[in-house]
């Protein structure tokens, strides 16, 4: 099976991550112009249910799997890597198959008394099929990435993001006719046939290239599965408390919003519109710059794994500076565009100007998000996962009890749901800090701080005098391009002066090569 470096597979994973992350954008565009903000209101309320059932369904198992998947490849041990399969795919299908069942029972319950909306349940029943789809995919991606092998990864999630797109427009349209509920159901199905596709894919590929045969004597890889399935449980399930909490959140956190806003006063039908601009649009704006160091969180785990078990204490380090700095360098000018663009960008996407000042708020905080994602990574393969799941259950409670102070209070409504999310945000990105640096003796080089903190700076008073210069409602979307442009290539130039970005040795890894001295 072919392998890839660590910069070899992120960088796979990068260039997969931005485009799906933009064909994810056409896909929210394509829904915000059908349906309007209800019908996103309607569809986010349906997401977190769905959320929570894959992260019961798949138990943490993905991460799992590539830990211990990559320990058996490094020491060439074959038959614990079929006996690991094995056991997951039991697992998955079994709590699949369960939670599939208990989901279409307590959708109408969900959608009449938690949700408040009794629309929510067509949503929420169009996305049950995808449980047991994405629960084999799941082990097989959790393959190939203890393989280290990211181009399965990297295609399928492209192949899903085309699919989707390439039906939501008319699995929306059909439906809209008979209401905002049924085009959200309609944007639902896009979700599970893209999904099926990219399972479809990922099949083929482990067919092709797995260099084990399942089939064959598929019950006598059970033999030895006990211990082989408490060594996925000791890692599976501190991952799964993290993201579980995670996901309940996420659950519970339109059913706070919506009992919230009804105390403040707001309709339903007001509540449902303003919670689809503020999660519907802003956020996935705020997780778009975050494609690079997810993509990164991905090959750390088993770069990692394989250097904690050989006891390579450098190259741990090494990789988790070379991390940190790239979520630094890509969030500075991520804060300056979100928070100075807020309006234009929101305005040409969705035509909600409305809702950027959600967006102002919440820009200056998305930095902590870029580096929460590799810090949880390298957690979970020092076997520190409980360590993520206690610091996520905090940074839970932070933002369930921020969201009922806040958005319950009239002047404050929706707006309250985006300071939780600041508030959130920052809590877990420093439990993990500490976390990691109380395990490997992780510091911050204030150089590369000081520096990206002056450049972006300096970025922000370009930023506002190109938007005040080219940026006008005659034509906005010329002007929004042209300042975007010189912003960014200000801030290249900000890093190259100050020797953040060093142009050298670039022809082995392209664009990425020069983060990684």
């Amino acid at each position: 099976m072919t392998r890839q470096t660590f910069f070899a597979g992120a960088f796979i994973l990068i260039i997969a991550g931005l485009i799906t992350r933009v064909l994810g954008f056409i896909n929210k565009i394509v829904m915000a112009r059908v349906m309007g903000s209800e019908g996103m209101g309607l569809y986010m309320m349906a997401v977190p249910s769905l959320l929570l059932i894959i992260t019961l369904t798949q138990l943490g198992l993905p991460v799992a799997i590539s830990k211990l998947i990559a320990e058996a490849e490094a020491h060439g041990e074959h038959e614990r890597k079929k006996r690991i399969l094995v056991i997951s795919l039991i697992v998955t299908g079994t709590l699949s198959a369960v939670l599939t069942t208990a989901m279409i029972a307590a959708a109408p319950f969900l959608a009449s008394f938690l949700l408040t909306d009794t629309r929510a349940l067509y949503p929420l029943l169009a996305i049950i099929p995808i449980v047991p789809i994405v629960a084999l995919s799941a082990v097989l991606r959790g393959y190939f990435q203890g393989m280290q092998n990211m181009r399965p990864i990297a295609f399928s999630q492209v192949i899903e993001q085309v699919i989707r797109i390439a039906l939501v427009a008319f699995c929306t349209s059909i439906f809209l006719p008979f209401g905002v509920e049924y085009a959200a159901a309609g944007a639902m199905i896009s979700v599970v046939a893209g999904e099926l596709a990219s399972l479809v894919y990922v099949i083929y590929v482990f067919k092709n290239k797995k260099t084990m045969r399942i089939r064959k004597n598929f019950f006598s890889a059970l033999n030895g599965g006990k211990r082989t399935l408490q060594d996925l449980m000791t890692i599976a399930l501190p991952t799964t408390g993290s993201r579980l909490v995670g996901s309940v959140s996420q659950f519970l956190e339109p059913i706070i919003v919506a009992q919230s806003l009804a105390i403040a006063g707001v309709a339903t039908v007001t509540a449902t519109s303003q919670y689809g601009e503020l999660v519907g649009f802003v956020v996935p704006l705020l997780f778009l710059p975050s494609f690079i160091t997810q993509s990164l969180s991905v090959s750390l785990v088993p770069a990692i794994s394989e250097a904690h078990s050989k006891g390579d204490h450098a190259t741990i380090q090494k990789r988790l500076q070379q991390t940190t700095k790239v979520a630094l360098l890509s969030g500075g000018i991520s804060v300056v565009i979100l928070y100075v663009f807020a309006v234009p960008i929101l305005s040409l996407m969705y035509d909600a100007p409305q809702a950027a000042v959600y967006l102002k708020v919440i820009a200056p905080f998305c930095i902590f998000l870029y580096f929460q994602m590799p810090l949880q990574s390298v957690l979970q393969a020092l076997n520190l996962a409980k360590a993520a799941m206690y610091n996520s259950l905090i940074g839970a409670g932070v933002k369930m009890t921020a969201i009922a102070l806040l958005a319950s209070r009239p002047e404050l409504g929706i707006m309250g749901l985006a300071l939780a999310i600041c508030a959130s945000l920052m809590v877990v990105t420093l439990l993990h800090f500490i976390s990691v640096s109380r395990a490997i003796g992780f510091t911050l080089k204030v150089k590369d701080w000081t520096g990206t903190l002056l450049v972006s700076l300096l970025t922000a008073g370009v930023a506002v005098h190109s938007f005040r210069t080219f940026i006008s409602t005659d034509d906005l979307l010329v002007g929004t391009i042209i300042s975007l442009t010189i912003t960014v290539v200000f801030y290249l130039i900000g890093l190259v002066l100050f020797r953040l970005l060093p142009i050298k040795n670039i022809s082995q890894i392209p664009i990425l090569q020069s983060f990684f001295r």
